[in-house]
């Protein structure tokens, strides 16, 4: 029976069987490239639970594997756990889509924000038992693309979940593995450790579904029996497994989320900061011109381009699945966007905590919000100003230079207030996330680092560059393929600046 979670046809359940009471159920998150046989485990581990043999001649698959489907096509965002309550033991296996789409950054939020709906929706997963990572056997170093797909999904995890996470060696002849975990210790993917220190794993085969002939009935035989092993020390370490809350989890979503948007809205804030700055810097200018005349009290015209906010439809090309913003009426600020998807309360929304959103300049209460398909944009007018429109704001003479300075200094102390804010939900990132170097985090680094080396803050330019070396020094060779123009002007500009910060010394 399939069920849609919380509403939404891309976080769906699939129930085999009937759940009893006096069962705990077991949540199990499986992660793996397209091609390692991780729907094969997944079925494998189905019809362990239903008690089948080898003698039995039945196989049951609950899920079917696209062999024409790779990582260079697009691929669904949908979430989908399987519910199996069988006599035995009752789990329920939360199978991941294809992390790195060749619609990139886009495609992993949309997976992402999936998995955020189905740890916080109240028919959706509360707690996790393990976390299986599926890498083909005989592998000596993972390929970019899984690195990608385990960096992305550990960093949505919190630091509490790492002795959860198990390794599945696909496609196994039963030899050790030490290429595979050589690989896994080098590119240093955090998971459970056993006694000596080595990454917990457990090897499968991928046969058992595969017809054969008589004379290789022996050899299939043996690899079943392999594999039954492998399910049944898994499941010993299901069981020793400490069940973990999502809630840190969900924080970690939530933090990123509110991260993105927070730093979406502050860029957004900086520009019409700037445009403040260029109108009253306009302003000064024209006094200067016309000083003579204020002393003589003689009117005089000039022209300014005066910034403003501009309701305007969200223009975003048909792939992307939504459309939408949550936006503050009062503020005139897009507290969420863009990734804003829908919910059923807009209280709900990653911007908002305890009924005031978290991102708005004057952190209004949600009713002051709205969610539609418009956003406020930065756009400027000119406009034609008097004499007497500058004696009317500043009420005398005297007083109208020092006014003006004293507004430019409190424009840039606006600038380094919300600069500060996005310094500090990626500082509190890195002390959540299981995985610290994610892409959500860093392609914000190239507009945090040019702000913050504007104001001058060389300490905290430094944490910024340190945390783009360190993303370097892990991921020199990773995600060429895909990654966003505006990541690689962060290298450039990081460059940039330690060659400056060089010369100045």
């Amino acid at each position: 029976m399939r069920t849609d979670i919380d509403g939404c046809e891309d976080v769906r359940r699939w129930t085999f069987g009937v759940r009893s009471s006096s069962r705990p159920v077991k949540n199990i998150l499986v992660v793996g490239e397209t091609g390692t046989g991780k729907t094969t485990f997944i079925n494998t581990l189905v019809n362990y639970l239903l008690g089948v043999q080898w003698g039995d001649n039945i196989w049951f698959q609950i899920t079917q594997e696209d062999k024409e489907k790779s990582q260079a096509k697009s691929q669904t965002t949908a979430i989908t756990v399987y519910e199996v309550f069988a006599e035995s033991s009752s789990l329920r296996i939360i199978d991941t889509p294809g992390y790195g789409s060749t619609d990139g950054i886009d495609f992993d939020q949309m997976v992402a924000e999936n998995l955020h709906r189905l740890f916080r929706s109240e028919d959706g997963i509360h707690e996790i038992s393990a976390v299986g990572l599926v890498v083909k056997s005989g592998q000596n170093r993972l390929t970019d693309f899984q690195r990608y797909i385990f960096d992305a999904v550990l960093s949505l995890f919190g630091k509490d979940i790492e002795k959860n996470i198990a390794v599945l060696i696909t496609h196994s002849d039963g030899m050790p593995e030490d290429d595979v975990i050589s690989a896994l210790k080098e590119a240093d993917v955090p998971c459970a450790k056993d006694v000596n220190g080595e990454p917990v794993h457990f090897q499968f085969n991928n046969r058992q579904s595969k017809d054969h002939k008589e004379k290789e009935k022996k050899k299939y035989q043996e690899a079943w029996e392999r594999g039954y092993c492998s399910l049944e020390r898994f499941m010993i370490f299901l069981e020793k497994a400490d069940v973990k809350e999502l809630s840190m989890t969900e924080k970690v979503l939530r933090e990123r989320k509110r991260l993105e948007a927070c730093v979406n809205n502050i860029q957004d804030a900086i520009r019409m900061e700037e445009l403040k700055q260029n109108q009253l810097q306009q302003t000064q200018r024209a006094l200067e011109e016309n000083i003579e005349k204020m002393g003589r009290n003689e009117n005089f015209t000039y022209e300014v381009e005066e910034p403003f906010k501009q309701l305007e439809p969200i223009n975003l090309p048909w792939r992307y699945l939504t459309k939408k913003a949550t936006c503050c009426t009062r503020c005139e600020e897009n507290c969420h966007y863009p990734g804003c998807w829908w919910v059923k309360d807009l209280a709900w929304c990653s911007a908002m905590k305890n009924n005031r959103c978290t991102v708005c300049t004057r952190r209004c209460p949600v009713s002051d919000h709205v969610k539609h398909n418009k956003i406020y944009v930065p756009r400027i007018r000119k406009v034609k100003k008097t004499a007497h429109d500058l004696l009317k704001q500043y009420n005398k003479q005297v007083d109208i230079q020092n006014a003006l300075q004293e507004e430019l200094f409190k424009s840039e102390a606006t600038k380094k207030t919300l600069l500060l804010q996005a310094y500090q939900c990626i500082v509190q990132l890195e002390e959540i996330a299981l995985k610290k170097d994610s892409m959500s985090t860093l392609i914000h680094l190239d507009f945090l680092i040019e702000k913050m080396n504007e104001l001058g803050d060389g300490e905290k330019v430094e944490k910024l560059v340190h945390l783009n070396e360190k993303y370097q020094a892990a991921n020199r060779s990773r995600w060429v393929w895909w990654v966003p123009e505006r990541l690689r002007k962060v290298q450039e500009k990081v460059s940039t600046f330690l060659v400056s910060s060089d010369h100045s010394a």
